[in-house]
């Protein structure tokens, strides 16, 4: 028990240095300042039924405080409870930016159907409004009033041609405390976003969520077309940009609000579940073994070496299993906080990483099963 001990303390010291300070908060918007000339922009809304969140998602969207040309196009991805109708109601009731509502079909063979309707979505803006930037926002993401005009000085003036931001996600209920700060932790650790923002890092990504970028950027980058079978959409855009020569930027949001409910556990299963295999990029078993033996030595072992420690009287083993638990809820802090969370619930990590380790693998089972990433009634094979 020692040397597991020991082996997680080492393996917590090496993540606290040298993973990016992956744990750090203060990856906000970069420093920016108003363009001479406000570009036009393209707001993209992939919504497939979203009739519940859309009263508090499009409202702010269609109320974007920003001195240049901004149109939404809202793309009803085949909704059975009136996504777009209600989204026309919305928009003739308070007005703001002009909104389009379309609906693509049925995707097309070798699409997701998000990529799918951001494609049409697109197509439309590059007809309406020529836009020199796309605002790609998920139908449950709301926006402060300056979002947009934020979002686009910031990628002005740092010459960026994605600029993503983390919207911070509801944590009301008891599940939501447990599960969703971590969600964002776990994957500020596989993509740190210091490292994502290093001009040529090999290490790209996004969040969803909200993604600003600049239109010829995702013509050089065959966007949406070159991604179109992504299940991980916002990772596999960043990849793209980034290979065609791009520069991307991710940071955690201020302004953009996440108003999805997960009030029980299996909404939030389902939701971590449909694409953890895919973030392990549907590896064999034999490494899946290897990720989920890794999780352990990081996240289990901790507590078990203390606990084994104190009640075989081994000192060393509890003392290196404290200390590895005790590095790993320092880790944590931060993002408690940015989540208005109290402490102690830090050290409940261990808990909330056995979770993640059993979606991951009920994600694998059920790609084997022919039933991977399924969403909303669709489910998409490995690409």
């Amino acid at each position: 028990m020692e040397w597991i001990g020991a082996g997680s303390l080492l393996a917590w010291v090496w993540l606290l240095l040298g993973q990016g300070f992956f744990w750090r908060t203060d990856v906000r918007l970069p420093e920016r300042r108003d363009p001479e000339r406000w570009p036009s922009v393209a707001v993209v809304v992939p919504a497939r039924d979203e009739a519940a969140v859309l009263p508090d998602s499009l409202p702010s969207l269609l109320g974007q405080k920003y001195p240049g040309r901004a149109e939404v196009f809202l793309v009803d991805d085949g909704s059975t409870d009136g996504t777009g109708a209600l989204a026309r109601e919305l928009a003739a009731a308070r007005g703001g930016l002009p909104l389009t509502v379309s609906s693509p079909g049925e995707p097309g063979p070798g699409w997701t159907g998000k990529l799918w309707a951001v494609r049409q979505g697109i197509a439309l803006a590059r007809e309406r409004v020529a836009p020199e930037y796309l605002l790609l926002t998920d139908a449950d993401i709301a926006h402060a009033p300056d979002s947009l005009r934020e979002l686009v000085a910031a990628a002005r003036s740092a010459d960026l041609d994605v600029v993503s931001q983390m919207a911070r996600l509801r944590v009301v209920t008891f599940w939501e405390r447990l599960i969703v700060p971590a969600f964002v932790y776990f994957f500020g650790q596989l993509y740190p976003f210091r490292w994502v923002n290093r001009p040529g890092a090999r290490t790209a990504a996004a969040a969803g969520g909200c993604v600003l970028l600049r239109r010829e950027a995702a013509e050089r980058a065959g966007i949406p077309e070159a991604i179109r079978h992504a299940v991980i959409d916002d990772v596999a855009l960043a990849r793209a940009v980034r290979r065609s020569g791009g520069t991307v930027w991710l940071g955690l949001a201020d302004r953009v609000d996440s108003v999805r409910p997960y009030p029980r556990p299996a909404e939030l299963w389902r939701m971590v579940s449909r694409s953890a295999y895919a973030q392990l990029r549907h590896q064999p078993l034999l490494l899946l073994l290897g990720t989920v033996l890794g999780l352990a030595l990081v996240y289990l072992a901790p507590p078990c070496a203390l606990t084994a420690g104190l009640a075989d009287g081994d000192t060393t083993a509890a003392a290196l299993g404290g200390a590895a638990w005790a590095v790993m809820s320092g880790t944590y802090l931060p993002m408690l906080r940015y989540y208005g969370q109290r402490p102690w619930w830090a050290p409940l990590l261990p808990f909330t990483a056995l979770l993640y380790l059993l979606m991951t693998v009920d994600s694998a089972v059920q790609h084997y099963r022919g039933r991977g990433a399924a969403w909303k009634g669709r489910t998409y094979p490995a690409p």
